[in-house]
């Protein structure tokens, strides 16, 4: 035993504190030859039946070990919390931080050279990265693949992209119950997370691009067999990296950000990735602002024709050859920053030389793109969203893109759906639907639910899309022209808590602004009546979240988890 190691701390030690953390692991069957010095490599896995994207990742672990073990390492699997959208309440997202808080304390914590992450549905991703980057030991990020296409009489459907489409058609009374029903067994039917480009997809993808994922292993479907290889071949790479102490802090530079924004835009990538970004980059120190978001993808064209923007699936993005080829094809067009380093220690140019693209359908190129450049994230700013909003423009229709109407304001959420469905409201195609309380302390967690269904009586009259704007998020999976992530929110006084029915806004997406059409003093005059809503928060992890979660601007990290905290060894109390 050399001593060099971090886990020599604990498995070198002599007398009895070494005596006690070898003795105890030995109970688990492991011979003496495990602690003489070679890499301790934990297995962080979100494994869980209460996450159903994440539920096979124990059997990706067992790959991952297999891996380890040829490499000369020693493989140590532990659990973590499982943030997973489809059923937690009130939102995954309001515990991103803690598991991220959990993932990186249990790292420090303990005698790890270095660290796998499994993740899966789409919070478990951005929540490993931060922990990652905020403990800084070499880590490598597998995801745990999309699911199968779905299939309903015969024809593909994307989970989540066709919940809401099914919503819709059950609301105009063009789908019955009983078919909605049937439809859901058709839309999962394996393992893994949404096969659409929603948020797992995206931020699978974007693990990947900014270097912290073997390359084109964001793409392989959850029971493909090759999904098993990549585990493996990670298990194998995280004692490498150990070995050449390539760590977080190496690879999660500026330049890394900056291709992942690219590359979300050229893959037509959800909204959330912006939120995720921004506090992975927190965690990371590198400096990054919303506007990057809009400025740098300005000139990506949408290269995958994928759900909801598209028509096509993970599974076929997979075959097609997967974000590698995206990759190339940004860099050959000067989109790239091909020098930065990636998990493999290679360069990104160095490994997505070699892709090769099966499905132009599928992934198309720069000089004949699915969808021209401009039209991903935009950033929108004015007197209603000063600190900025987003909305996803290839998800939305390009007559709304610059639309004036009467603002129809709802507190709640629950209080839209509540009328939505009455044959009376006063709506109309041009009404604009203001949703506020959906924030993150205002909800709290910030929930998708931005994306509200249009009213029924619109969609009985056959209209599909109308603006919304809100200060939630809208789910990857989701679609329309909805204006999110409105900041500050209204919950903390934003001029969102401001709008009253009647008023007019104007959305302008080519300028970028998203004015409301009421004057300074009448704007004064309602903030000085304005109350701030009463919360019946007053313990628990929800009251820690409420006072020290960021806006989504900054990405609705904690403000006391921002930076990176190392991975010096803890004191010993034995």
């Amino acid at each position: 035993m050399t001593g060099e190691r971090r886990s020599a701390a604990w498995f070198g030690a002599s007398g009895r504190a070494g005596m006690i953390y070898r003795s105890w692991m030995r109970n688990q069957g492991f011979g003496p030859e495990v602690f003489d010095g070679r890499p301790v490599i934990g297995i962080a896995t979100s494994a869980s039946e209460l996450a159903p994207c994440n539920a096979h990742l124990h059997r990706v672990a067992e790959a991952v070990k297999r891996g380890v073990w040829q490499a000369g390492g020693f493989p140590l699997e532990f659990p973590t919390m499982a943030t997973g959208e489809t059923l937690m309440r009130p939102t995954a997202m309001l515990y991103r931080n803690l598991m991220a808080m959990e993932v990186e304390e249990l790292i420090r914590a303990n005698p790890l050279d270095g660290v796998v992450l499994l993740s899966g549905c789409d919070k478990t991703t951005p929540a490993m990265l931060m922990a990652a980057a905020s403990v800084d030991l070499p880590a490598v990020m597998v995801t745990g693949g999309p699911m199968l296409n779905g299939k309903y009489r015969g024809t593909d459907v994307g989970s989540g992209t066709h919940v809401w489409k099914f919503e819709e058609e059950l609301k105009a009374g063009r789908m019955t119950q009983e078919e909605c029903f049937f439809a859901e067994g058709c839309m999962a039917r394996s393992n893994g997370h949404c096969m659409t480009m929603g948020t797992a997809s995206t931020m699978a993808c974007l693990a990947e691009a900014l270097g912290m994922q073997l390359p084109g292993s964001a793409a392989w479907p959850a029971v493909d067999a090759r999904r098993f290889e990549i585990g493996q071949a990670a298990g194998q790479r995280i004692v490498g990296m150990v070995e050449e102490d390539l760590r977080p802090s190496q690879i999660l530079t500026r330049q890394a950000f900056e291709n992942a924004i690219r590359v979300n835009a050229a893959i037509g990538g959800s909204t959330n990735a912006l939120v995720h970004l921004m506090a992975i980059a927190g965690r990371a120190e590198v400096p990054l602002a919303l506007d990057d978001f809009d400025v740098l993808a300005r000139a990506v064209p949408t290269l995958v024709n994928l759900m909801p923007s598209g028509k096509f699936l993970m599974e076929d993005f997979c075959y097609a050859g997967g974000l590698p080829v995206v990759m190339r094809e940004l860099l050959e067009h000067g989109l790239l920053h091909g020098e930065c380093v990636t998990v493999t220690g290679k360069s990104v140019a160095d490994t997505v030389s070699g892709a090769e693209n099966y499905g132009p359908e599928v992934i198309t190129s720069v000089a004949e793109p699915f969808q021209p450049a401009g039209t991903g994230t935009a950033v929108l700013r004015g007197n209603l969203a000063p600190n900025g909003a987003v909305l996803k423009q290839s998800a939305a229709s390009p007559e709304l893109l610059t639309h004036t109407g009467p603002a129809l304001a709802f507190d709640t959420v629950e209080d839209y759906h509540a009328v939505a469905d009455d044959p009376d409201l006063d709506v109309t195609p041009d009404t604009i639907l203001v949703i506020r309380g959906a924030g993150p302390k205002g909800y709290p967690g910030m929930p998708e639910v931005s994306n509200v269904a249009l009213p029924a009586k619109l969609l009985k009259a056959g209209i599909t899309d109308m603006v919304r704007i809100c200060d939630g998020r809208m789910s990857g999976t989701g679609y329309g022209t909805v204006v999110l992530h409105v900041a500050p929110e209204s919950a903390v006084g934003g001029p969102l808590a401001l709008v009253r029915s009647g008023d007019r806004i104007t959305l302008d997406v080519p300028n970028r602004s998203l004015t409301l059409h009421v004057d300074d003093e009448e704007l004064a005059a309602r903030r000085a009546a304005w109350q701030p809503p009463e919360s019946t928060i007053t313990s628990g992890y929800a009251w820690l979240y409420t006072q020290h979660v960021g806006q989504a601007d900054t990405g609705a990290d904690f403000d006391f988890l921002r930076g990176r905290r190392g991975h010096t060894v803890p004191r010993d109390s034995h």
